[in-house]
């Protein structure tokens, strides 16, 4: 199969969707990987690292579109590439569909075969191409939070884990999963005290059997979650719905009732955002203040650490990507039931359900299309 890994053009985007290593691999099974010029230099790899490992270079973008049958990239496309997709050419990468509709219609339009690493499902319902940023972003979110809590940022001027006679910061986390895990990790791991909210009673009590000492598991409902918002310094939604919107969590009447220079760091934003008053910002512009809230909503938080990104990026989607060239989409998503969960949009017809809720769109089962 001809591979293509296009330079990332959205805005503060350093990541690249493989790495040398990755190449290699899949040079090694015959198929042709197609970098664009410098896509990996972001990341810390060179042009020459591509080569050697057996891939080609092109100068261009329209180039690497135009030869390749399966494009393979860390986010979704933006406008100036839609025109660049062909019909039945295949996509690997996040789309996050539910969260923009100009992209679902544009990639209906297209006739391509979408297929989005955050739906690819295991058996267990775990994400396993949404884990590795889900880590890097659970992470990151405190690390910013921590930031803009200073004064300087506009925050209260607290410091997340205290000083010896000075209590530390109160951290909540909305979410139990991937992020909202390895937020309190990061949070409790710094000294703060530290607040993980969740729908799941199993996950609270394993949350509960393995965090430490400084951090509590509540049930996550809207009473708890107004109670909780008046006393707590940095706040991190961590919601995740697997292909579909995130809900509101964080309301706007709510941000009246939270000291100012309270932090919203809202990691779903992705998904939507799952704080009412959210908007996309960039890691140029990380935030606004909405009744003295400080709202950080970078929506490629990972974007920011690359090389760790990337790496770790690689690592997940290398042996999908593998599964996808050696055996081609139709039949790699009939094999594996995981890929299949990853199909989101086919040759203009919506058959991700959640895709289809978002936007009140037609549904069509996969299972009609392989």
């Amino acid at each position: 199969m001809i591979i293509g890994v296009p330079k990332e053009i959205k805005p503060s985007e350093n990541r690249v969707a493989l790495t040398p290593a990755g190449a290699l691999e899949l040079c090694k099974r015959k198929h042709v990987v197609y970098v664009q010029s410098t896509a990996g230099i972001g990341s810390g790899f060179s042009d020459a690292d591509y080569v050697s490992a057996g891939a080609k270079i092109l100068n261009s973008i329209e180039e690497i579109y135009s030869i390749s049958e399966m494009i393979i990239k860390v986010k979704e496309p933006i406008t100036i590439e839609y025109s660049l997709i062909k019909p039945n050419q295949l996509l690997f990468t996040y789309f996050h569909f539910a969260s923009y509709e100009p992209l679902t219609h544009a990639m209906i339009n297209s006739n391509a075969v979408c297929l989005a690493y955050e739906t690819v499902e295991l058996p267990d319902r775990s994400l396993p191409l949404l884990i590795p940023m889900s880590e890097v972003a659970g992470r990151m979110a405190v690390q910013e939070g921590a930031k803009f809590l200073e004064k300087p940022q506009k925050g209260k001027g607290i410091l997340l884990g205290g000083v010896p006679g000075v209590p530390p910061a109160k951290v909540l986390v909305l979410g139990g999963g991937i992020v909202g895990t390895q937020s309190a990790k990061m949070a409790a791991g710094l000294g703060a005290q530290v607040s993980i909210l969740d729908v799941s009673l199993n996950r609270l009590r394993y949350l509960a059997d393995v965090m430490p000492a400084n951090v509590n598991t509540m049930f996550s409902n809207e009473y708890n979650i107004r109670e909780l918002v008046q006393s707590h310094d940095l706040i991190i939604g961590a919601v995740l719905i697997p292909g579909a919107k995130a809900p509101s969590l964080v309301t706007r009447d709510m941000l009246k009732t939270m000291h100012p220079g309270t932090v919203l760091v809202d990691v779903a934003i992705d998904q939507g955002g799952c704080i009412e008053t959210s908007k996309p910002t960039t890691h140029e512009d990380p935030i606004f203040i909405v009744d003295d809230v400080v709202h950080y909503c970078v929506a490629n938080m990972p974007g920011a650490v690359p090389y760790t990104s990337t790496v770790a990026l690689t690592n997940a989607t290398l042996p999908y990507a593998i599964q996808l060239a050696d055996k081609g989409w139709k039949k790699a998503c009939t094999d594996s039931r995981p890929l299949m969960l990853g199909l989101n949009v086919v040759n203009g017809k919506v058959v991700y359900e959640g895709v289809a809720n978002a936007f009140n769109l037609k549904h069509t089962k996969v299972e009609e299309i392989l």
